[in-house]
């Protein structure tokens, strides 16, 4: 028997998959696969009186041990973000161009086994959902307008093109056209009943696409900038944290100039002398240094992950055996442009998956690939979320479920860095392919809470000096500054200006990650270890990014205390 606030946590994860199966399935959880959420205003209400009331009982609970302060804390503070942003009306009118509802339903699918007979039927009984729960969406969004809160008319219209894609109207199949062929069974009545399902879920998708285009995105949204209220909630949701916006404004700067003089450096190693453009115009150009074809791509990222578990576990980590399993995917069309991750199911029936989106590219230069891929992968995400899901006897239900992008992301770049300093990057331009991964990170926290926040760009700096920042702004810093494809880079800016205080969570995230290994190793001195630092810190689940500090200074006082690293 578990305290009462690990059972608390536990009542209260269970009763939110109830209410919401689309998050079940992506954080793993089973028992709720051929449900779909309720994202009308009905829906939105039920969350958040079933967040409301699970605070007021945490907060008449004693904590009784370690363990209980940890999952007590975590649970506030996710319960506290939540109601701050559903009481101001953001989570109804939430809709943008990636981590949205709209994403949800459709994403879902990616997730849901199709072994046997039962899996298809399963989806099918989940896809026969699809209309509803899309019907339910545009009902919140039509209300959330009608009380002056719109979505901005920026994300309606990505999201309208998302839609159309999914739908069947740009030219391919739809996605749910090209799901269900690929049912292989014989039961006729079936594959009538998925077929029909498909084309109706199909045309929900097209038919709420016309009224984003048509009738929301004409109503007069406010700017895409939501000002340092809105922001502040926002970011404390992803960071578990609150921060100082301007001080963390002008360390990204900072983080901004060391990185580009760490690159030029770098591309002297591959073309003496050479400037930085020169450089990347021979790796993006180079056939000997890509790899051609979606397949190929999936082939060479497997076998890096592969590789790299083996390499790993024993030394620098020890990885369970059910968590040494991670598949590479190509990611449906349609998507954002970044690459992404999905964790396994609670049993590991359903592996770890990285998807990465090819966006009808052919041909896939490596030299970025590979930092990428330690990120999503291992060490990064799938280490962690897996060992998370592995630690049954360490964690409530609740904590292995839980997602706190500070914590999360933070850890996938400290992951890319770690690798760095293990000597992964052997070649010269896969090293540069992780300085500009770390650049686009830098990039992030000055151009998300610069436009968001509309701050002047500092005075000394070369790129349109004591401006202030506007999306137009944004949109050519993005392309001037960072090393990314432009195809991608339109596709992110969209992103932050629907998701404000998430594209910060990496960079912040790895402070802090660096923070609580540095106050460690300076508590610990010689007995500091890394691998058993990793280890501790892990195990504790997903925390913010405060609670992080707090927990490792602990780990390092008692590890001093007893003699052990």
């Amino acid at each position: 028997m578990g305290s009462p606030i690990h059972e608390l946590s536990d009542r209260y994860i269970e009763r939110l998959m109830a209410l919401d199966p689309a998050m079940a399935t992506q954080r793993g959880l089973l028992g709720h696969d051929a449900e779909l959420t309720d994202y009308s205003p009905d829906g939105v209400v039920s969350r958040r009186d079933l967040d409301r009331s699970t605070l007021r009982e945490l907060r008449s609970l004693r904590v009784e041990n370690g363990r209980d302060g940890v999952t007590a804390a975590v649970l506030a503070e996710w319960l506290e973000s939540r109601l701050a942003l559903d009481d101001s009306g953001e989570t109804q009118r939430t809709l943008c161009v990636l981590g949205s509802p709209w994403q949800s339903i459709r994403q879902v699918f990616d997730l849901m086994p199709r072994q046997s007979e039962r899996d298809w039927e399963t989806i099918a009984t989940r896809l026969e959902r699809v209309p509803g729960s899309v019907l339910g969406l545009r009902a919140s969004l039509e209300e959330s307008t009608q009380r002056g809160l719109p979505p901005a008319r920026r994300q309606v219209l990505a999201c309208a093109e998302q839609g159309a894609t999914w739908a069947g109207q740009s030219g391919r199949p739809s996605f749910f056209a090209e799901l269900v062929a690929k049912y292989p069974g014989g039961d006729d009545a079936l594959r009538r009943r998925l077929d029909g399902a498909a084309r109706r879920a199909s045309e929900a998708y097209a038919t709420a696409s016309d009224w984003l285009r048509d009738e929301l995105a004409p109503v007069p949204a406010e700017r895409d900038a939501v000002g340092p209220d809105r922001y502040s909630r926002s970011a404390r949701q992803h960071l578990g944290a609150s921060i100082d916006l301007p001080e963390t404004y002008a360390w990204g700067w900072e983080e901004l100039h060391r990185i580009e003089q760490a690159m030029a450096e770098e591309a002297t190693r591959i073309i003496p002398g050479a400037p930085l453009a020169e450089v990347i115009e021979l790796l993006e150009s180079d056939p000997a240094r890509a790899v051609h074809g979606e397949d190929a791509l999936r082939g060479f990222l497997q076998d890096l992950m592969d590789r790299t578990v083996a390499s790993l576990d024993g030394t620098h980590f020890d990885i369970p055996e059910p968590v040494r399993k991670v598949e590479a995917m190509i990611a449906p069309p349609g998507g954002a442009a970044a690459a992404y991750y999905t964790g396994p199911s609670e049993d590991f029936s359903r592996p770890g998956r990285t998807w990465y989106p090819t966006q009808g590219r052919t041909v896939f230069p490596l030299w970025g690939e590979i930092s990428t891929c330690y990120h999503e992968g291992v060490p990064g995400h799938h280490l962690q979320i897996g060992q998370v899901r592995y630690r049954k006897d360490q964690l409530t239900r609740f904590q292995r479920a839980v997602w706190i992008s500070g914590h999360g992301e933070g850890w996938a770049l400290y992951a890319e860095r770690l690798m760095d300093e293990f000597g992964y990057f052997e070649r010269p331009e896969h090293r540069l392919g992780f300085f500009r991964a770390q650049l686009l990170r830098a990039v992030r926290v000055v151009v998300d809470i610069g436009m968001h926040l509309e701050l002047r760009i500092p005075v000394e700096e070369r790129f349109h000096p004591a401006e202030m920042w506007t999306p137009e702004l944004g949109r050519e810093f993005l392309f001037t500054r960072t090393c990314s494809p432009r195809s991608f880079l339109a596709s992110e800016l969209d992103r932050y200006l629907g998701r404000p205080g998430q594209a910060i969570a990496y960079k912040v995230g790895e402070r802090a990650w660096l923070g609580a290994r540095d106050d460690a190793r300076r508590r610990l001195g010689p007995a500091f270890a890394l691998k058993a630092f990793h280890s501790a810190a892990l195990d504790l689940g997903p925390v913010g990014l405060d609670q992080l500090a707090s927990e490792c200074a602990a780990w390092a006082r008692t590890s001093a205390g007893d003699g052990t690293g």
